[in-house]
């Protein structure tokens, strides 16, 4: 794989299956810069390609997860463009596409987010399958109360899911804080560990998630958010409709046998 100016990667765990990919601007707090954005857009697009990942890391180096946009850092307009169209295309173009990006690979994503994890940042980290918080680590939306905008990057999509409509627009609304000891008493977390244990506790996570059967990540994140628009009806009937094709896998057959064998399955890769 190539090296990135904005990145950091890392191979783990069994046969090397689990990336780790550290966000690198440390100096900066990782903000999401454009460069960051295009290099960790490529970067997981080659991940995707290589069918040895069987699942993902995403931290940040230094003391932050990720401050969300660099505002000292606004590039030229256009000419006849406004800094809101500049700012919509680009992530219209780029940044949407970048969550859409981590959402869609064909493997499990675990987010350790080792610190403040703020602004567009937030819907970086919840773009994971599953996530780890640090100690130390919170979540802060500036966004209305400090900028007059909305929060982006699917932040107010994955907070109305997690915490609730009564929550998410407070947390907007009144720009607190989250630590990361309440944001997992409210569900927004898989769990908090001791910051100087994340890294290698997500490791650990990601390595159990790598042993899952090949499609696990995309038939679960498919499953739940049919389940959010899906009546109790239509939904049991998606269920079904996955069965009759999912039971007639490998992967369920291997299970079967691992089950009437008395040991733990072992899936095909990807």
């Amino acid at each position: 794989m190539s090296t990135f100016d904005t990145l950091e990667i890392e191979r783990h765990g069994n046969e090397a299956g689990v990336a780790l990919v550290r966000l690198n601007l440390p100096h900066k707090l990782n903000p999401i810069a454009h460069a960051l954005q295009e290099d960790l857009r490529a970067a997981l697009a080659a991940l995707r390609e290589d069918r040895s990942v069987r699942a993902l890391v995403l931290t940040g180096a230094g003391k932050a997860f990720c401050v969300g946009a660099d505002l000292s850092a606004m590039r030229p307009l256009p000419p006849g463009k406004t800094l809101g169209d500049q700012s919509a295309e680009t992530m219209e173009a780029l940044s949407n596409r970048l969550i859409e990006d981590l959402r869609t690979l064909p493997f499990p994503v675990v987010s350790a987010v080792n610190g403040p994890c703020a602004g567009a940042g937030v819907g970086l980290a919840l773009a994971a399958d599953v996530v780890l918080a640090a100690e130390s680590a919170y979540f802060y939306l500036p966004f209305m109360p400090r900028l007059g905008i909305v929060p982006d990057l699917g932040t107010t999509w994955f907070l109305e899911r997690m915490l609730g409509r009564s929550r998410a627009v407070a947390l907007s609304l009144l720009g607190e804080r989250l630590p990361a000891a309440q944001a997992a008493q409210w569900g927004l977390v898989w769990q908090t560990v001791p910051d100087d244990a994340l890294q290698a506790e997500a490791l650990a996570l990601a390595q159990r998630l790598a042993e899952l059967p090949a499609h696990a990540a995309q038939e679960i994140r498919q499953a739940y958010d049919r389940a959010g628009e899906n009546s109790l009806v239509a939904q049991m009937r998606y269920e079904a409709e996955r069965q009759r094709e999912l039971i007639d896998r490998p992967s369920f057959q291997e299970g079967v046998r691992a089950f009437l064998e008395k040991r733990s399955p072992v899936f095909p890769p990807r």
